[in-house]
């Protein structure tokens, strides 16, 4: 079964989440950023060629044009292929552990992939970001030397930030899915 709804994230653009439930015991989330705007990348670059040509003007040296050109595409493949991140996605199966993957607009894709030996507990955490409090999605990894302890706290859908809202849908789903994990485990 699959669904998708919009949400925010905290700056209030625009975020897609896609939920799959493959069965009882596997779900992915999938939360899509809105794509790199032409307006803005024919805005920021416009204003890098129109300074690049005034101080052309100012000095007459064709190098400050050649130079303008050749940083405005180094930095736009660079943005493109290590900051801006079109897709973040949760892959969460209860018998394996959580898979995190952040697709990049260049194509290329980083994952993450925790065991489920290692999980104590999926929460939703509160932080001050820029003068306002927001939540965020966390795992917590167990401490190997102390069992009840915490060693890591891992956070999902950092590029996106969604709001609380969007992270409570998939809170409740992973929470079910410990809910199983943890039953199973008790009750051989």
């Amino acid at each position: 079964m699959e669904d998708e709804r919009s949400f925010s994230d905290i700056c209030g653009g625009r975020l897609a989440l896609q939920r799959r439930y493959y069965s009882p015991s596997c779900r992915e989330f999938c939360l899509s950023c809105p794509r790199l705007s032409l307006r803005s990348l024919t805005a920021v670059t416009c204003t890098v060629w129109l300074a690049a040509y005034g101080l052309f003007s100012l000095c007459e040296n064709s190098m400050i044009l050649s130079a303008a050109i050749f940083i405005t595409l180094v930095g736009l493949l660079g943005y493109l292929h290590f900051v801006k991140i079109d897709q973040e996605t949760l892959l969460i199966i209860d018998s394996l552990g959580i898979q995190m993957t952040s697709s990049y607009a260049s194509g290329k894709e980083s994952t993450t992939f925790i065991e489920m030996g290692k999980v104590k507990d999926i929460v939703i955490n509160e932080a001050i970001y820029m003068q306002k409090v927001i939540y965020y999605l966390c795992i917590l990894l167990k401490d190997p030397v102390e069992p009840h302890g915490i060693s890591q706290v891992v956070p999902v859908f950092q590029s996106a930030k969604p709001r609380l809202d969007c992270l409570i849908e998939v809170y409740r789903s992973c929470q079910e899915i410990l809910a199983q994990q943890k039953a199973t485990s008790t009750n051989p």
